[in-house]
């Protein structure tokens, strides 16, 4: 199968790419406001997971964060399941944890198609105040 050419006209584009980025999340940074909405959610019952393409990278961003602790399980590139917008891994969480109503936040739109392709609730993620919100906190 030939390789993808994300900018041809660029030399080592992917590996540069993927270089810089690496650099850019050793010192992640999150939208004001999300670790005590997380906790929020906590606090009242709810559970958090987090579904990204990315690899077992994003569990350390989650750990310099700070916010870990707030999620029940995180699914990753490296779980297996088909990449978004195809359900796959939100359907894994919705019936192993038996959810029955939930909403996926999401920053792109196939994160909503997902959801809604799962049976669930979506909302396509603008700020922390726009979404705090539309969940009523």
């Amino acid at each position: 199968m030939p390789s993808k050419k994300y900018a041809p006209g660029i030399d080592n584009f992917l590996e540069k790419y993927k270089e810089n980025e690496a650099r850019e999340l050793e010192h992640p940074v999150l939208f004001d406001g999300i670790p005590t909405l997380l906790e929020n959610i906590s606090d009242q019952g709810g559970r958090n997971f987090l579904v990204s393409h990315r690899n077992d990278q994003v569990l350390e961003i989650l750990s310099k964060t700070k916010i870990a602790p707030y999620f029940t399980e995180v699914v990753t590139a490296s779980s297996g399941f088909k990449r978004k917008p195809d359900p796959e891994s939100m359907i894994y969480l919705r019936d192993k944890y038996h959810i029955t109503s939930g909403l996926v936040i999401g920053d792109r739109a196939i994160d909503v198609e997902a959801g809604h392709a799962a049976g669930l609730d979506a909302y396509l993620f603008e700020n922390v105040v726009a979404l705090k919100q539309a969940i009523d906190m």
